[in-house]
């Protein structure tokens, strides 16, 4: 993709910008398409897509291919992946539900992005078995419980979790329409889930300190209109902080970059450019000359914390440019939910 087709945020990131990171998240890419946190660090299956997905973005797309083959070929016989990978090796192998829905979300960004409906049909039985698995840990009340260990045991239901399954199910559902494949199993199910996220807040563990459990029902998809605008109104001055970005935690003085672009992708959903520019623009403290992005700061003694690069934060600013400046044909893919 040439520079001038890139995103542009103008006083903030120019095109060469955002190449330089892109070209920062695929230096960590593994030979075998694996993308790690950082260069020899450990591979978690969600980040890993969404770091893929930013790379479509920026229009490195053998680099973004290879990373969904690798999901293809790590992904286990129940439509699981192992909960980390460290350079090849298995670290965790218990699963996580949001972790294994979120090929869906990254398939369908990849096919909006580039419209390559063969690659779509190459990975449609890897989002089917996905989502098949994770449906099997819906409650009574619509909500999905987060992770599943080896034994067969399971976690409790998180409203972030359930939150981005949510999102994933519904970008499942779009895939199955396209590929031909009609699924309503998962429309019921995505029906069930949506109902839960905004009306059975008993449903999930009490997470609330966190940012994502304020904005990710907005980001998902399940909240939007005036009851997602009162839901990030009303807890503004608990996460935010004026010229830094958001708090990881409301009671820690910490923001990170990752929660504050995935607010600013919740704020463009629901129409509030304003506001979600000033964040992006706020968050690029975080940026380091190579294009890289520190995870976050410890504001109240102006350290970096931790002491990595994430490749999954720089994935989420470029996620939020692409959102701001409706650049590539994917820039959508939080803002129209299909839900």
């Amino acid at each position: 993709m040439p520079v001038s087709e890139l995103p542009v945020v103008p006083g903030v990131l120019g095109a060469r910008d955002y190449l330089r990171t892109a070209e920062s998240i695929a230096a960590a890419q593994e030979p075998d398409g694996a993308i790690p946190w950082f260069t020899g660090g450990h591979t978690d299956p969600w980040d890993h897509i969404e770091n893929a997905m930013a790379l479509t973005t920026a229009g490195l797309l053998d680099a973004a291919r290879a990373a969904y083959i690798w999901s293809a070929k790590t992904q286990r016989s129940d439509g699981s992946w192992p909960m980390q990978f460290r350079q090849g090796t298995i670290e965790n192998h218990d699963a996580d539900t949001n972790f294994c829905a979120y090929i869906a979300t990254g398939v369908l960004h990849f096919l909006t992005g580039t419209g390559d409906d063969d690659f779509a049909a190459e990975m449609w039985p890897v989002v089917r078995s996905a989502i098949d698995f994770v449906l099997r840990f819906q409650g009574d009340r619509g909500e999905i419980h987060w992770s599943c260990g080896p034994d067969g045991s399971t976690g409790e239901a998180l409203l972030t979790g359930s939150s981005s399954i949510f999102h994933s199910l519904n970008c499942a559902i779009r895939l199955a329409r396209r590929v031909g494949d009609a699924q309503p199993g998962w429309e019921a199910a995505a029906q069930r889930l949506g109902r839960a996220l905004r009306h059975h807040p008993e449903a999930f563990l009490d997470k609330s300190r966190y940012s994502m459990d304020w904005y990710y029902p907005v980001l998902s998809g399940a909240i939007r209109g005036a009851a997602g605008r009162a839901r990030i109104d009303a807890h503004w001055s608990d996460f935010v902080v004026p010229e830094l970005g958001i708090r990881c935690v409301s009671d820690q003085p910490w923001v990170t970059g990752a929660e504050t672009c995935e607010l600013v992708l919740a704020l463009n959903a629901l129409g509030d450019d304003d506001r979600a520019l000033r964040l992006f623009t706020n968050m690029q403290h975080l940026r380091e000359t190579d294009g890289s992005y520190w995870t976050g700061l410890v504001f109240t003694d102006g350290k970096r914390w931790p002491e990595e690069r994430t490749t999954w934060t720089a994935a989420a600013m470029l996620l939020a440019a692409d959102a701001l400046t409706r650049t590539t044909p994917a820039h959508g893919i939080f803002r129209d939910t299909g839900c």
